[in-house]
């Protein structure tokens, strides 16, 4: 019998899942596999070269136990660094996050956009590049921020999230009322659309690139109509002090088994 692709998550935390979750409601039989790199976490102002190597080593180490047919890099910051390098080390299609400035530049009415990401997401050439490709007739408002991205891990693990952080973390964009259209240029972000809505009620669209990464799984991997019988496992590369909670966490998310990597 033939085995349904497997298709692998990587990010530096839990940002992931909001890619993962619409791929999953996509393509419903494959089967996943997902891995954050705790150990390094959040990757927003780590050096280039540090980013391009873990994550070449740590889905190297994943694919000696996996057969993989497909890699997401789940993480926006990660994608503006470590694509050429992982093609370079891997067969197998690799599909980074791109932040949904094209579509946002589509949606708009007010021709005013806010790009939420990390610090280092904001200042790369390659947004600038974006941004001039898609959106040169409207004005592009950039907010980094690491914070959101802490709060976005804390909300996953069941903790309590602290909403006037949440408000505070983009306090300079409540007063944008020609803003009309955000994007979410951080995989962490989508978790926190509902809360972000309620700090910016001038905003009518919230953009995320998941949909559109999903459609770019679908076209890359044949078609399944039978279910996986694979198990669903999450790798992590440190401990967790709330390790049940992070296992309940997965679990939820259906990934039966949690790992370490070694």
């Amino acid at each position: 019998m033939t085995k349904n692709p497997t298709i692998l998550f990587f990010d530096s935390g839990v940002g992931g899942l909001s890619v993962y979750r619409e791929v999953k409601a996509l393509l419903p039989n494959y089967h996943y596999l997902y891995c954050l790199d705790n150990a390094c976490f959040p990757y927003s102002e780590k050096p280039g070269k540090l980013l391009e190597q873990r994550c070449v080593e740590i889905c190297q180490k994943i694919a000696t136990n996996q057969q993989i047919d497909l890699i997401v890099i789940a993480c926006n910051t990660a994608s503006t660094i470590v694509l050429p390098a992982m093609r370079a080390a891997f067969n197998c299609p690799i599909v980074g996050t791109v932040p949904a400035i094209k579509p946002a530049a589509e949606k708009t009415q007010t021709k005013v956009i806010g790009l939420l990401a990390t610090k280092g997401t904001i200042t790369r050439p390659y947004v600038d590049d974006l941004i001039q490709q898609y959106a040169k007739n409207c004005e592009v408002k950039r907010l980094g921020s690491t914070e959101l991205v802490e709060i976005a891990e804390q909300k996953l693990h069941g903790k309590k999230i602290d909403h006037l952080a949440i408000m505070r973390a983009v306090a300079e964009w409540r007063y944008e009322y020609e803003m009309d259209t955000v994007v979410l240029g951080c995989t962490h972000f989508p978790l926190l659309k509902a809360e972000l809505k309620a700090c910016l009620p001038q905003v009518s669209f919230f953009i995320d690139s998941g949909k559109a990464i999903a459609r770019r799984v679908q076209s890359l991997l044949p078609s399944q109509t039978t279910t996986s019988n694979d198990k669903q496992i999450a790798y992590c590369t440190a401990p967790f002090d709330d390790a049940n909670d992070v296992k309940k966490m997965f679990c939820d998310w259906g990934f039966k088994q949690l790992e370490i990597l070694k």
